[in-house]
Order: structure tokens, then sequence, then C-alpha cells
């Protein structure tokens, strides 16, 4: 997720939930449903979460962008989805019940907070894209896997039953479980990509990143032209073989990424060049070549939160799910979302 490592590998009726939902991961329950008002939405939710036969009963309107359509999908159910969406499949167990909590995590967080912005539609609380969790259905993987499919959705399977209904938790409230590809052999402190401290989301080292993510290191050519017209620059931009050439770090965070940066005379953050131009991380270097600046980026996604290859990378060494997610996200404790929802009213 790029707020999201991110990156990089992403409706119920609102007015009422049946008692019991039996959930089965390879099966999606498909609802149709119109358009309701905003408040009347956020109203339903409330009646929803307070008559639920525990957190397993929930169903999540799910906006699939290809179909336009809004879904209901029970909560595990879009875990799974979420999860064989945003996390290669090869991965080590351990690693991909770690994105299965934080996946958990975040739309267990938004029904909390009752924040179902970014939205098309009113009548859903997530779309299937990295706007908020990329989702992939049964079918789909079916289709994409051909006779892996059985096995890949075993562990998928085991992913998520494993952790069911673990959330994590700050303080008692669900945290901002935000990831991210590939690190630069470090993550970022949330206040230097989105200037909000977040007491949970500091700099910790990834050094795993850099032998495993075919991800780590990349490089990306820009002519001036684009270069001047993707930052607004007005004025040149001097063109030099040695030093600089027109770029002048300005200073660096303490995930070691560019916070600022002057071009052409600009001053920059390393997010909005990161941004503008379309590059894998906010850490780079860059050469001059005749007329085009070669820009060679380290790590891939905004480096917040938990680094998706760091977090196999630790799987690798024999880390379970609960120390990688405790690793990644400082001070954060272990929960259940039943426990956080029984009774409450929202």
């Amino acid at each position: 997720m790029d707020k999201r490592v991110m990156l990089q590998w992403a409706a119920v009726s609102l007015t009422s939930f049946l008692a019991v939902i039996v959930i089965v991961p390879a099966i999606l329950v498909k609802t149709v449903h119109p358009v309701l008002p905003a408040e009347r939405q956020q109203e339903s939710a409330a009646v929803q979460l307070n008559n639920q036969e525990g957190v397993s009963s929930l169903v999540i309107p799910v906006y699939l962008t290809k179909t336009k359509q809004v879904e209901s999908i029970p909560l595990e159910t879009y875990v799974r989805g979420v999860l064989a969406a945003e996390m290669p499949i090869e991965f080590e167990l351990e690693a991909m019940k770690a994105q299965a909590m934080a996946a958990r995590t975040y739309i267990i967080r938004r029904i909390v907070e009752q924040d179902f912005s970014n939205m098309p539609v009113t009548n859903a609380w997530v779309t299937d894209t990295i706007t908020h969790q990329a989702y992939v259905s049964d079918e789909e993987l079916k289709a994409r896997w051909g006779t892996a499919y059985q096995a890949n959705s075993d562990k998928l399977n085991q992913a998520v039953n494993e952790t069911k209904d673990i959330i994590l938790t700050y303080q008692q409230k669900p945290i901002q479980a935000t990831f991210f590809s590939t690190s630069n052999g470090y993550t970022e402190n949330s206040e230097d990509y989105w200037n909000e401290y977040i007491p949970y989301l500091r700099s910790v080292p990834s050094p795993w990143d850099a032998k495993l993510s075919p991800r780590y290191k990349e490089t990306t050519t820009i002519s001036v032209k684009e270069l001047q017209s993707k930052l607004g620059i007005r004025g040149s931009v001097p063109v030099s073989s040695n030093g600089n050439g027109g770029l002048k770090i300005l200073q660096t965070t303490e995930g070691h990424r560019i916070k600022k940066i002057t071009i052409g005379g600009k001053t920059f953050t390393g997010r909005e060049v990161r941004e503008k131009l379309g590059l894998a991380s906010s850490q780079f270097q860059w050469s001059w070549k005749g007329t085009n600046l070669q820009v060679t980026t380290f790590g891939y996604g905004h480096g917040v939160g938990m680094s998706q290859w760091g977090a196999n990378g630790m799987a690798l060494e024999g880390r379970k799910a609960e120390e990688i997610v405790k690793y990644f996200y400082t001070g954060i404790e272990i929960n259940r979302a039943s426990n956080l929802l029984k009774g409450k009213s929202f």
C-alpha cells in the first residue's frame, strides 16, 4: 500500500446483517446493492457491529472496480483476498501471517473510526485497489494459478486461519498498519513521508531487502524536458557529468532517504520528487548521460511501516509473525478484533 509500501504486488447491505455467516475462504458471497446516502451508511454500520455474534459474522462491502459493483464479503474471506493480492504466494508462511494481521487491522480500523473515505460509492467501505487495499477474488486466483491453485489456496487459508481475529493495536486502538514492498535498508518515520508523527511507525533497520528483493535497485532515465515538465521547473537545469548537475540534497531522513532537495533552483521534498517523477523510492542517486538524467533508486514504496521483503527475510531466519509485526510496528500489542468490538457502538 503507497498510505503502501508501500506497492507493489491490494458490499454489504448497510441496513442489516445475517446473524451467522459461515466463512468459506474460497467462496465469495455476491450481492449488489443500491447506493445509500452517506448518513444512512454510517447508521447501518453501527447497527451491524452491535448486532453481530462475534467478529466472524462481519461482512465487508467491497466496491469492485472492474465490474463497478459492490459485493458482500465475509471478513476473513476479504483478508484472504487482500493477502493474495498484496503479497507473493511464494513468501514464507510467517511473513504471510504478518501480512494477514496487517490487512485485517486495516479494515477493522476503518470500521472503528467510521472512515469510509476515498470511495466512488456510498454503500461500500473499501475498493479492491491500492487506494485502500488490493483485493482479488477466488475466481481470479483460480484463473491465475491454474494447476497450482489448490496448493496456493491451502497456504492462503492457513495464513488466514492461524491469524483469525488477530489485529494490531496501540493503546487499545487499531493501528495504521501501513506496509510497502522493499526498503532501502531502513523503514521511514511516518512524519518524514506524511508530515504526521505516529509513535509506532518508527524507522528501523531492514537489512534483508537488499539481498532478497528484485526491486531493491532500479535505474530510470528522464530527459531534461520531462524533468522540467513534471517538476514544474521554469528555469534551466544545468546538465553536467561532474558534480550535482543542478540537483543538490539539502537534508536526509532517519530512514536514509531524501528529505529535501533542490532541482534547478527549486526545493522539493523527497516524496514530491518520487511521486512527480514516478520513482520507486525517495532514496536515489543520479548522473547525467548527455541531456538525460539517470536516476537510480534504492527500495520500492513509501518506506513507512512493514517492509514485505523485510518480513520475508525475517521469516526465512525463523522469526514468527508476531515477532515480525512487533519489529516493524514499534510498541504495538497483539489483540483480537472481537475483544475490541464487543459491546461497543460506533
